[in-house]
């Protein structure tokens, strides 16, 4: 397991942790968690993959307290100022929540350098009084955080979503900074995606485990699944009969090692999804 630091464009200290040796996997959690969530799926992939778990802006030792600096078009620049501090050309893109947005905005804005994409629950693509909705939702979040801490942020809504998160967000809570947890609900007012048909452009091969609570809601994952030209709905909703990440990685593990080599035997762009060696770490 290596350690890796690097400077996003912007000047922000980013980290991640790389496990395993082979074909390149960005793996991103969710939103509130950090990539501690991440690494029971990620030990299970690591005999053929090199995968690399970013803690995202705003999570874990990413440590970023401007507002200012949450935006799409960021974190997205954020996974390419990954990519090229290891030296990958290209890389199977995968993530939970946010980082499944993450994958999404990464595909559509860089599409030479995801050879593929995984996602673990799509977040909801809202209309504008939805949006208006979110907004409010992660502002009045902010404001409990930073009043009464980040346990006392979660405290009303977790009840909201699958087990599994509320233990992948409790676990993450003594490993985050408060401020950064405040400026990161600055996300809420950038906006993803206007409308699902903007997924058609992205074109590469994708994976899609359905979620079933409201901000990641089943129909979307279907309807998106439908729309993104090489898109394929897994058969494992994230539900309540998932508790923890290890819960969560035993399920998802095996539609994704299936993923992953059908891309091989179709002889698409995972051919070049190779480890440059070995992380370059600042350890």
């Amino acid at each position: 397991m290596a350690e890796i630091s690097y400077r996003a464009a912007d000047d922000c200290a980013l980290h991640a942790t790389v496990i395993g040796e082979g074909q390149a996997l960005v793996l991103m959690h969710a939103g509130g968690p950090d990539h501690k969530s991440m690494l029971p799926l990620a030990e299970r992939l690591a005999d053929r993959c090199m995968v690399i778990l970013p803690d995202l802006r705003g999570y874990g030792r990413s440590v970023c307290r401007d507002p200012a600096c949450y935006t799409w078009a960021q974190y997205t620049e954020d996974v390419i100022g990954l990519l090229d501090h290891i030296g990958l050309p290209n890389a199977v893109l995968a993530g939970a929540g946010l980082g499944s947005t993450i994958t999404l905005r990464t595909a559509a804005e860089y599409p030479g350098r995801v050879g593929a994409a995984v996602l673990i629950g799509v977040e909801d693509i809202e209309d504008d009084e939805a949006k208006d909705a979110e907004i409010r939702f992660l502002d009045a979040f902010a404001a409990r955080v930073a009043a009464d801490g980040i346990e006392a942020g979660w405290e009303p809504i977790l009840a909201d979503f699958p087990p599994v998160v509320g233990a992948m967000v409790r676990d993450a809570i003594p490993r985050s900074d408060p401020a950064s947890v405040v400026a990161a609900a600055a996300i809420g007012h950038d906006r993803s995606f206007r409308s699902i048909g903007e997924l058609a452009r992205i074109t590469v091969p994708t994976l899609i485990f359905p979620g079933t609570d409201p901000r990641h809601p089943t129909a979307l994952a279907e309807e998106a699944a439908g729309t993104l030209p090489n898109g394929q709905l897994a058969m494992v909703p994230i539900g309540d009969d998932l508790q923890t990440a290890e819960d969560l990685a035993r399920a998802v593990t095996p539609a994704i090692r299936e993923f992953l080599r059908s891309l091989v035997r179709a002889g698409s762009r995972s051919s070049d999804w190779s480890s440059p060696g070995s992380a370059r770490g600042d350890r």
